[in-house]
């Protein structure tokens, strides 16, 4: 079932648990802000729990305090650089290769990956800065071009 658009020129682009609610902030926005934040937020706490298993685990093995620092060091780096990259993603579009080439590191990163959305959805929907500016940008681009075609050219009158 699609949904034909009721305005000519560009659509919304939907985000994620959001959709199209992000343009004017109704259908239940405030509440799936709050959803999305926390949510992410307990997810984070999931995922640290889960790596603190890991990391007792490790040590009932008995691995040695090199390789226990070494995991705890790597999680905390991709962490960090997940949660950075997440975040320059909300205000920018990135290059799909340079994003499928950083997916491994933001999958160990997940945890800080988490915590961007759930700072971010504090203050807005994650991504909506980008989508609305995309959007603005695009519907000055066909207001331009739809007041630039008026009439039918066929019928111009022509000077003599």
């Amino acid at each position: 079932m699609s949904e034909e658009p009721t305005t000519p020129g560009p659509q919304p682009e939907p985000i994620r648990f959001f959709g199209t609610t992000w343009v004017t902030h109704d259908g239940g926005y405030g509440a799936r802000r709050a959803a999305v934040a926390a949510g992410s937020l307990l997810a984070a706490a999931a995922g640290c729990f889960v790596l603190r298993f890991t990391y007792e685990g490790l040590a009932i093995a008995d691995v040695g305090t090199f390789v226990n620092l070494l995991v705890v060091v790597m999680f905390a780096i991709c962490s960090a650089l997940a949660f950075r990259r997440t975040w320059e993603g909300f205000g920018k579009r990135h290059d799909p290769a340079s994003q499928a080439s950083m997916r491994g590191l933001l999958t160990i990163g997940f945890v800080g990956v988490l915590l961007a959305h759930f700072f971010r959805s504090l203050t807005e929907a994650p991504g909506e800065q980008l989508h609305r500016e995309e959007y603005e940008r695009a519907r000055e681009q066909y207001a331009k071009r739809a007041t630039r075609r008026t009439g039918n050219p066929s019928r111009k009158k022509r000077k003599a």
